[in-house]
Order: structure tokens, then C-alpha cells, then sequence
């Protein structure tokens, strides 16, 4: 399919991947040629799923499967599976390069927008991905993580268009509570306002605006207190008696500032909240989001996302997700069967292990993102006998990172490279002049980066494995009746503000928890079906080794009431 100015192609194509007939349709008339056309063996090629998907959604059509040409593109280009054959017309596909740092990525980049394709270009492209994917080294593997990839961009505008269910009154009553009545605009809420005064009055400055970080340190300093910084951990450490009420102002307004009032109206609609989820919006392939911060939603309002009469939230969390991706990745066998006990870090206490919970806990933490030091690190020789296969992935990971090399998730998608800032430090440290600082810098940047590979290959595979099992779910939610056919349903609210009344919808997604809002009379079917999708990912991902992907589920009222 291609956009053209006010109008559509779409075309057909053969097993070969060769053009079999052109209808051109204009952009209104888009959703029925869609509908007419979408079948179970359906698969449809975009360049970009944000381009065509939120305009079929507005009527009512849904698509079972896609390929999104953008993000599938990245992933060939970067893979250490895939050699990729770089064309005259490869740099409008590419994702642009981050800036150059001299810091080990934050993982926060967005991806670059997309440009419109001719059809040609869009065929053409779809091609080489496909014989791309065919020639790599793990075949399955890349094309299942491109099916999962494509299923995600779905997944991503289906929850943006349905949105969340929201209470509004319930969030102005939460913000009441912890800030005071709303202000006018340009003020600050009672509560804050108190705050203020009396961090004015400690500091002996009348006129201190706690909101600047400059005008605050000066203040700061002028009392005595040497800090660097205006962070919570570094105040924290602090003997004054302003340190209460400015680390409470900081809290309370952060909470004005990311989810009070303005964010309510710029983000919440007709009782949902429609967060812009960025799929593979870190390097990765953890999601973003564009604003709203549906990653972030603090647990202050979380009783604000209330299930819709007769409805109820089913809320799920993949308990523990990333040390069981590593024992499925390096073939653990006795770590695999420590994870089939449920509490993966129980299991190591029972097996006399480490002493305590907490202790496991610490331990496995730090071998996922690489303590050398204190609790995690004076535990780490435990784990490794233990678990030689699981902890030495790890190691080999943080050792190719600090020799400069990329490293693979389990289905394909690659580290980048450091950045050209950290190979001329290491050059520079290479060199006979070079001084005792820069071989120190150069030796703390290497361990850096060794820390982000490590964790890379990990957190990586974990978000495959979360797009697997959203694929599953969302199949499987597919499935269930809707619940307006039966005459239990009479309490369903069948408003518009339920893009699909009656039905059980994937409507919340952070990483390796989901919310599924369904009619009540459907929860333990959807309760079901998620344990279902959680099994089935890991089958699909890692065959017959058997891990058990532990997933937490509560069927509540409103989302406070599930932690």
C-alpha cells in the first residue's frame, strides 16, 4: 500500500513478492477497500503503520496482521544476523544515527519520522527485507521478531485509538488531596504554596523560587549546605531543617508537573487517557512514548484508571521476566528449574544459595546490569557457580562491550556500536604519551559500555518475549465472544467511549505488565488467555526449554487496586 496525494494504492501480491493488480482508492474511501479485503491469511505492507492504521481504526476496521517496513528495516540493517546489502535508496529507510556522547545511551532516542514511498519503492524494499530475513544466520528467529515487531505497531495505535480507561473525577480528587484545591492559572495549589514559605523562611530569602535550580543552589549554599546538586539523594544526605519541606515540594510538584491538571486536559478525552506509544522507541526495542508518560504513571493516580460499569481490569505483570529470559537464553538447566518453582528468587534461598530473599534479589540484579561493588558484587561468586551457563552470558556480553563490540538479542536485534568519542579515548589511551588520567577514563569508559552490553542482551530479549506475548493476547482477546450478545450483559456500558463495546481490549502495556479491559463476565477467560500468550511466547521464542514465564494477575476495579 502507498499514499499518494489524497489517494491510496494497493496492490496485490504473489508468492514471488511481484505485483498482481493496482487499485487506487481515495483516503475516505481507504477503510472499506480494507475491510473488503482482510482475511485470516491477510498480511499488509506499510511503510509505516502511524501512517494508514490510526485512519482505519477512526472507522471501525482492524487489521489481524501487517508488516511495518520502517521498523523492520531497522532491525535488518543493525543485525548481527543479517548481511545487509546497502542501496542506493537505504538512507530513506534508516533510522538517523544518535548524537555522538561520550555517556553510555540513555536508551531514550526516539526514531525519526517517516517519508512517503511510491509503491515501487514500497514493493521493492519488502522484497529485500524478505530475501534478507531468508539469508541470515537464524532465519526463524529475524522473522519472528519482525511478525512481533509489525504486531507491536498494531498493538501501539489500537491502545492509543481505545485509550485508557480514565476517571477524571477521581483525579481531581486525588490531586486535591495531595496538592490542595486547583489554582488559578499561573499559581501554585495551597499545599505548595505552604511549602514554599516555609522554604522561603528556613533559607531566610523571601523571594526563592524553589522551581530554579540555579537561584535554589545559591540559596542553598548561602545556609551552609556545600551541594552539588539539587537531587533528591544528595539532599538527602543533608542536616537542615529545610531539607523536609523542599524534598516534599520537589515530590509534589513533580506530580503537578508530569500528571496534575494541564496533563489531565491535554491528554485525557471523553474518559480516556490516549497515551502515543513509540514502539522499539529505545535501542532495545523497549517502547517510548511521544508524551503523556504512560510509562511513568506515578502510583498516586492510578486509582484513576477505573474499569467502566460491568467492566473490570485485568492486570498482569510478568513476575521477574528478565532473569528468566537469561536462564531460557544461556540454557541454565538448573537455573530454568529454579524459575519452574515460581519465586525464581525464593528458589536460591531453598537452595541454600544465598542466605536471604533480599540477598538473591541483589545478586541477580547485579549480574543483569553489572555490580562490581558492594552487596551485589561481594554476591556475585555465589551466582556464578551456581549458574555458570546464565552468568557467563552476561560476562561474555559486558566483555565483547568493553572491547567495542555489538552484541544480539536472542532474535536478532543488535547493540549499536560505541559512539567515534569512545574509540578516540581508547586510542588515545593506547598511546605511550598517554597520561595516568586518560588511561583511567578510557578504562572507566570501556567498563561503562561493557555494563550497557550486558544489559542489552538481556533487556532486549525480554522486550521480544513482551512482544510475543501482546501478539498472543491480542490473537486470543480476538477470539472470546463479545460480551453484548449475552443477556448477562445488560449492565455493559455500551457508550462511546468504548471503541468495541462488549469486547475484552488490550488497553495498557509498560514494559512486562499489561491491563486488558474486559466485561466482567469475561475476566477469567482473559485471565486465562494471558497465562496462555505468556506460555506460548516462550515456546515460540525458545522451543522446548522449558522456563516457566511466571505471570501475576489481579482482577480489580481500578488499577490502584493491583499493587
Amino acid at each position: 500500500m502507498a499514499l499518494l496525494d489524497g489517494s491510496v494504492e494497493v496492490a496485490e501480491l504473489t508468492a514471488d513478492l511481484d505485483i498482481h493488480g493496482v487499485t487506487t482508492v481515495g483516503w475516505d474511501d481507504l477503510p472499506a477497500l480494507v475491510a473488503s479485503r482482510e482475511s485470516a491469511s491477510s498480511r499488509w505492507v506499510w511503510a509505516d503503520v502511524r501512517d494508514v492504521y490510526p485512519h482505519l481504526l477512526s472507522a471501525g476496521v482492524r487489521v489481524q496482521r501487517c508488516c511495518d517496513l520502517r521498523l523492520c528495516h531497522a532491525i535488518l540493517a543493525g543485525s548481527t544476523y543479517v548481511e545487509w546489502a546497502m542501496g542506493a535508496d537505504d538512507a530513506r529507510w534508516r533510522q538517523p544515527d544518535p548524537p555522538a556522547s561520550e555517556d553510555v545511551p540513555s536508551l531514550l532516542d526516539l526514531p525519526g519520522g517517516a517519508t512517503d514511498r511510491s509503491l515501487a519503492e514500497i514493493v521493492s524494499e519488502h522484497r529485500r527485507q524478505q530475501q534478507a530475513a531468508a539469508a541470515s544466520t537464524h532465519p526463524e528467529r529475524i522473522r519472528l521478531l519482525l511478525a512481533a515487531e509489525s504486531a507491536g505497531a498494531l498493538i501501539a495505535a489500537e491502545m492509543k485509538f481505545g485509550g485508557l480507561p480514565w476517571s477524571e473525577q477521581v483525579h481531581d480528587r486525588q490531586l486535591t488531596e495531595v496538592l490542595g484545591p486547583r489554582s488559578l492559572p499561573g499559581g501554585r495549589p495551597a499545599k505548595l504554596e505552604r511549602l514554599v514559605e516555609d522554604i522561603r523562611e528556613q533559607l531566610g530569602n523571601p523571594t526563592i523560587n524553589p522551581d530554579s535550580q540555579p537561584d535554589l543552589l545559591r540559596a542553598l549554599r548561602g545556609v551552609g549546605i556545600g551541594v552539588q546538586s539539587t537531587r533528591q539523594g544528595e539532599l538527602e544526605q543533608v542536616q537542615h531543617p529545610v531539607i523536609a519541606p523542599l524534598l516534599e515540594y520537589k515530590k509534589m510538584n513533580r506530580l503537578l508537573t508530569a500528571n496534575g491538571w494541564a496533563w489531565m486536559a491535554a491528554w485525557v478525552r471523553g474518559g480516556r487517557f490516549h497515551p502515543d506509544y513509540v514502539p522499539a522507541g529505545v535501542v532495545t526495542g523497549r517502547w517510548a512514548t511521544r508524551g503523556g508518560g504512560a510509562l511513568q504513571l506515578p502510583k498516586q493516580i492510578r486509582s484513576a484508571v477505573v474499569a467502566d460499569p460491568g467492566y473490570k481490569l485485568v492486570v498482569a505483570d510478568a513476575a521477574q521476566l528478565e532473569p528468566r529470559i537469561l536462564a531460557a537464553m544461556s540454557r541454565d538447566e538448573q537455573m530454568a528449574r529454579a524459575s519452574r518453582r515460581g519465586d525464581l528468587y525464593q528458589a536460591l534461598v531453598d537452595e541454600e544459595i544465598m542466605d536471604t530473599r533480599a540477598h538473591a534479589k541483589v545478586a541477580m540484579l547485579g549480574a543483569l546490569y553489572g555490580a562490581t561493588s558492594g552487596g551485589g558484587g561481594q554476591l556475585m561468586p555465589r551466582l556464578i557457580r551456581a549458574y555458570p551457563k546464565a552468568t557467563g552470558l552476561v560476562e561474555d556480553a559486558a566483555r565483547r562491550g568493553e572491547r567495542g563490540g555489538v552484541v544480539t538479542t536472542w532474535l536478532g536485534r543488535s547493540s549499536p556500536p560505541p559512539p567515534d568519542v569512545w574509540h578516540a579515548a581508547q586510542r588515545r589511551a593506547s598511546q605511550p604519551e598517554a597520561t595516568a588520567a586518560e588511561q583511567q577514563a578510557a578504562r572507566r569508559q570501556a567498563r561503562d559500555w561493557g555494563r550497557f552490553t550486558r544489559n542489552f542482551v538481556v533487556q532486549g530479549t525480554a522486550a521480544e518475549w513482551a512482544l510475543c506475548w501482546m501478539a498472543n493476547l491480542r490473537k486470543l482477546l480476538a477470539a472470546l465472544p463479545s460480551a453484548t450478545t449475552d443477556e448477562s450483559a445488560a449492565d455493559i456500558d455500551q457508550s462511546a467511549a468504548e471503541p468495541r463495546a462488549g469486547r475484552a481490549e488490550l488497553v495498557y502495556f509498560l514494559h512486562d505488565e499489561v491491563i486488558v479491559h474486559t466485561p466482567a463476565r469475561l475476566a477469567g477467560e482473559v485471565e486465562q488467555a494471558i497465562r496462555q500468550a505468556a506460555a506460548e511466547a516462550g515456546r515460540l521464542m525458545f522451543g522446548s526449554f522449558e522456563v516457566n514465564f511466571a505471570v501475576e494477575i489481579a482482577v480489580v476495579d481500578d488499577y490502584g487496586q493491583a499493587k
